[in-house]
């Protein structure tokens, strides 16, 4: 195989071990899963929402916070684009979108929809989220930069 289609089949496979690691997100936290959740991360990673910085032990914590708990109990459903993803060596950038839905009555309501930064890094075990940046989009200029190139 030639150097170049090596380079090129490399490409193809980093980035849909990326997209898959994002896309299990979702459900990881919908299910309750913070094991699940915490093994995206990297040890050292970080997810920053809000004005709240977690590590990925605080990933792991985070399916049992209250307003989590809450919208597990009524019905959500944490929905992500699909990522726009960089490359460079062994470091990654991803944005999406993250919406997080929950059911209320008969109906499904959008209680939080965000810009999200992934910055991520290839381990021996794989690409993990280095950090992760999580913007509401209510307006302000720090959520529109995030999706940025």
């Amino acid at each position: 195989m030639s150097v170049e289609l090596e380079r090129r089949l490399r490409a193809l496979e980093d980035r849909a071990e990326i997209a898959e690691l994002i896309a299990r997100y979702g459900p990881a936290v919908d299910a309750g899963d913070g094991e699940r959740a915490a093994a995206l991360w990297a040890p050292e990673g970080t997810y920053q929402f809000d004005d709240t910085v977690l590590d990925a032990d605080g990933v792991r914590t985070l399916v049992h916070y209250d307003t989590h708990v809450e919208y597990m109990r009524r019905g959500c459903g944490h929905v992500l684009s699909a990522p726009r993803i960089e490359i460079d060596g062994d470091t990654a950038t991803a944005v999406t979108h993250s919406v997080v839905l929950v059911h209320d009555g008969d109906r499904w309501v959008a209680e939080r929809v965000s810009a999200n930064r992934w910055e991520l890094r290839r381990l021996p075990e794989g690409w993990r989220v280095q950090r992760r940046l999580n913007r509401l989009l209510d307006g302000a200029e720090a959520a529109r930069e995030l999706l940025s190139p």
